[in-house]
């Protein structure tokens, strides 16, 4: 499960899947290759948005890639709400 902060939208993650399976790429490839039903602007926004919290990095002319970060938010490991990391192998201890 995915943990997603209150300034992510449905697009960010989409964002991310592509450029996980796709590598580094521009928001017009984003919107033609992976048929996003936005417009590359709004795409070049949202990229621009995650490049400043960390889960993509511009490569300069218009080009992005994933962090690390990026990584371990689509594999349910980071939270971008708190920015905490989650432990999957080592749960919280619960309240008895």
């Amino acid at each position: 499960m995915r943990h997603s902060g209150k300034w992510m939208t449905s697009v960010d993650d989409r964002i991310l899947e592509f450029l996980h399976e796709k590598k580094p790429t521009t928001p017009t490839k984003m919107t033609t290759k992976a048929s996003l039903p936005y417009s590359r602007q709004h795409v070049d926004r949202r990229c621009k948005k995650l490049d400043e919290e960390g889960l993509v990095e511009s490569l300069g002319n218009g080009v992005y890639m994933i962090t690390e970060d990026g990584e371990a938010y689509l594999e349910g490991r980071l939270d971008t709400e708190t920015w905490e990391y989650i432990d999957r192998e080592h749960p919280p201890e619960e309240d008895c």
